[in-house]
Formats: structure tokens, sequence, C-alpha cells
């Protein structure tokens, strides 16, 4: 049996989506419309178990202020304070990165600067990273 048209010896595929850089590491981004399982940002789970780790120690009186609970941590105060902020995330922000379902744009650095205090305001500011 003859084939009617030849076999090409190359195949091109194109696949939408951008490399952005997450926590040291590179992550591929895919187009909005594009319906796929993500996997939780473990460097962001780990700072939000931490925040919320501090604000209980704090809360329970075991450490005065966060001076001390940075020195007793072996870390600056100033760097326990950007991440002990995340420990006051609108619950459904909090459940949607550990769900693995936050935009692209947020990661630890981003939620460590400037971040409305109010929920709602954080709601809009989460909406807000796509990229």
């Amino acid at each position: 049996m003859k084939r009617v048209r030849p076999i090409p010896e190359t195949v091109t595929v194109h696949v939408p989506f951008c490399l952005v850089k997450r926590g040291g590491r590179k992550e591929m981004i895919l187009p909005d419309d594009t319906h796929v399982y993500r996997k939780a940002d473990d460097t962001l789970v780990k700072a939000l178990a931490r925040a919320f780790r501090w604000k209980k120690m704090l809360e329970s009186g075991e450490f005065a202020t966060i001076a001390d609970l940075a020195k007793r941590e072996g870390i600056a105060a100033p760097y326990l304070a950007r991440v002990f902020r995340l420990a006051f995330l609108a619950p459904d922000v909090v459940e949607a990165i550990l769900e693995g379902r936050q935009p692209g744009g947020v990661t630890l650095q981003s939620l460590r600067g400037q971040l409305p205090d109010e929920w709602a305001g954080q709601r809009v500011w989460l909406r807000g990273r796509t990229q």
C-alpha cells in the first residue's frame, strides 16, 4: 500500500504558556481558560503554617513581643513581622493558597509586600494578581 501524502519529518506543537520564577524555581503559567490541577505552593504553605504558629505563640503569652519570638526562632524580627501578617489573611484567601488556587502572581514575596488589612481589599488584590 502506498501513502498519498508523505509523513513530515518535523511536527510543530503550539502550547501557550509563560515561565515565572517562584521561590527560586521556574513555574509554567498557562492561559486563564486552561483548567488544570495545580499543586499548592510549598513555600507559601510553609510560610502560612509558620505565621499561624507564631500567632498562637504570641496569643498564648509564651512570648511577649515579636522581637522575643524572632530571637528564639533565630531569624530577623522584620522578616518575622512580614511573614506574621499572613496569619491575618481572609479565610478564603488562605484556603485558595492551601489548595493551589491562587493566581500565578501570588508569591510569598508579593504577600509580604503591601497587602490590604481588610479582607474585602485582600480579595480584590488577589484577583488583580494574574501574573
